[in-house]
């Protein structure tokens, strides 16, 4: 499901910004990238981050400010990059809250394992922590895959829970027709199969199916889940 995780690369270094970005996106990573902590900022807040890539020596506030900043409201994963292979700038960057600290003479094969190391760490961590969603009336077990609307166990095809976890593991990230059809029809149909199947899951799940609160779509686009 890397196609589904959005990593953010933040470099000054033009050029080691586009090569990790190639190779994130050969592996069907979808990249966001900063050139400073300013920018790194303002697209963390505007985008549903699930990894980053930080530079530690960048004009302006270095990356260990950034992940100061970072950890002051998310527990995303952290990856520093740097030039320099010290234990002084490891230590701190470890002990601020990063995940990982990988030196620039590393290859960017090896930059890109460490991403999707760290990315089955957190996630088999997030997996346990999550594994019951409590939305108020609408509750989901993930390990028993029970749903329960207002106390009440509800039954869903298989077909239909699997959509449903995968909007809550992503909640506000907005999945296209495509991207659906490719994923849990092979590529089969078009949106009108996408659409029967969301309309009967909307009818298990919602208060009112017709004004939807947890199952949006976006018009023209697709769907995202708000767990309001």
């Amino acid at each position: 499901m890397n196609e589904f995780k959005t990593i953010l690369v933040v470099d000054d270094d033009e050029s080691i910004v586009e090569l990790l970005k190639d190779f994130l996106e050969n592996e069907n990573f979808q990249v966001k990238t900063a050139g400073d902590t300013a920018q790194a900022l303002a697209e963390f807040r505007q985008s549903t981050i699930h990894c980053m890539v930080v530079d530690i020596m960048m004009p302006g506030l270095d990356g260990f400010e950034l992940c100061r900043r970072i950890r002051a409201e998310s527990n995303v994963p952290i990856l520093f990059l740097s030039a320099r292979g010290d234990d002084v700038d490891k230590i701190r960057g470890l002990t601020l809250g990063g995940d990982d600290y990988i030196v620039k003479t590393a290859s960017i094969g090896e930059i890109v394992a460490r991403v999707k190391a760290v990315l089955r760490r957190t996630g088999s961590q997030q997996e346990i922590s999550r594994a019951v969603l409590d939305y108020g009336r609408l509750k989901i077990n993930l390990s028993t895959r029970e749903v329960l609307v207002e106390g009440q166990n509800i039954s869903l095809t298989p077909k239909e829970f699997d959509l449903l976890r995968l909007f809550v593991e992503y909640p506000r990230v907005v999945f296209s027709y495509d991207q659906l059809l490719h994923k849990f029809w092979d590529g089969v149909g078009d949106k009108h199969t996408i659409r029967v199947h969301l309309s009967r899951l909307r009818e298990k799940i919602e208060a009112d199916p017709n004004q939807p609160k947890y199952l949006i779509n976006v018009w023209g686009v697709g769907y995202r889940f708000e767990g309001r």
